[in-house]
């Protein structure tokens, strides 16, 4: 390989390197594409240095520390891979903008905040048409299942068994396949809507469960900004670290709230993590741990357990 090739180059020579090691990259591929592109219109720059790779981390569009680190933890597995032709190489430290890694505090709905929600979709236009019942169906399944949006939104009419109440998840994440059993109330929900998306769309231009009014697939993009429309008209302000209520935020209510009924039934607690971890499709259990969050109701009955618990102890 030429150290003084183009950097589209050599980051396409590292992706097809890595790649061929069974490696995705998805991420990664769009970054060092994107500091490729950087890099090429600084002019010549034959050696990677932690200056450039500064200087292309804080082009990131959200102004962020935590963005910067993420954009450096990849370049750093590119700068590896490429000081193997170029030992000028610098390898920028890893905590060179702070952790990489940090766990922001999503906003978990309340009961009543999902109940308005799904109310609040009948206000979406076309009143008459598919998109009120589409956002309230997509909606309601995220909150009573916790699938990924792209789950729910990747599911066919062949993959909703609405006679046993159950989906069949093909497109997971690691290409994963499960099974999702459904409460009744939302196997009810779904039968509804398939019936009336089968109403105004008798005849759609795809095989998805979900569709638009146009009878194509539903998308999340639109979905997120019915959702982020609805939300401000009700007045809500998003608790946690985000700035916006997420899509994403149904799937950690629905792991926190899965949780706080177990420790409400007197469930042991190790085994109905690892069955929920299994039910959303998470490689680790530590996935799942990650999604906890420690809302008033939750941490009220743990800490009503472990005080049981030093009493036991010292008694």
């Amino acid at each position: 390989m030429n150290a003084s090739a183009p950097w589209k180059t050599r980051v396409t020579a590292y992706l097809a390197h890595r790649r061929a090691h069974g490696f995705e990259l998805i991420f990664a591929d769009g970054q060092l594409q994107a500091f490729a592109r950087f890099a090429d219109a600084q002019g010549p720059a034959p050696h990677l240095t932690v200056a450039l790779a500064m200087a292309w981390a804080r082009t990131a569009r959200r102004p962020h520390p935590l963005t910067w680190a993420r954009r450096i933890e990849v370049l750093r597995g590119f700068a590896q891979y490429w000081r193997r032709w170029d030992p000028a190489t610098e390898i920028p430290p890893r905590n060179l903008f702070g952790p990489a890694h940090r766990r922001l505090v999503p906003h978990i709905f309340t009961e009543a905040e999902l109940i308005t929600l799904l109310q609040a979709t009948a206000t979406l236009t076309p009143q008459n048409g598919l998109r009120p019942a589409t956002c309230r169906c997509v909606f309601g399944l995220l909150a009573a299942s916790g699938l990924r949006i792209s789950e729910a939104l990747a599911l066919t009419t062949s993959d909703v068994d609405l006679t046993a109440g159950v989906l069949s998840i093909r497109a997971g994440k690691f290409q994963k396949p499960r099974l999702v059993p459904l409460h009744p109330s939302t196997t009810a929900a779904l039968v509804v809507y398939a019936r009336q998306r089968d109403t105004v769309r008798p005849q759609p231009v795809c095989d998805r469960f979900f569709v638009r009014d146009d009878g194509r697939p539903a998308d999340a993009l639109a979905l997120r900004y019915a959702m982020q429309v609805l939300c401000s008209r009700l007045g809500w302000v998003a608790r946690g670290d985000y700035p916006y209520h997420r899509l994403h935020d149904h799937r950690h209510t629905f792991i926190v709230r899965s949780l706080l009924r177990s420790y409400e039934q007197g469930v042991a607690i190790d085994h109905a993590v690892l069955a929920l971890s299994t039910y959303v499709g998470h490689a680790r259990i530590t996935d799942t741990y990650w999604y906890l969050t420690g809302i008033p109701e939750l941490m009220s009955l743990a800490g009503e357990r472990f005080r049981r618990y030093a009493e036991e102890v010292s008694s």
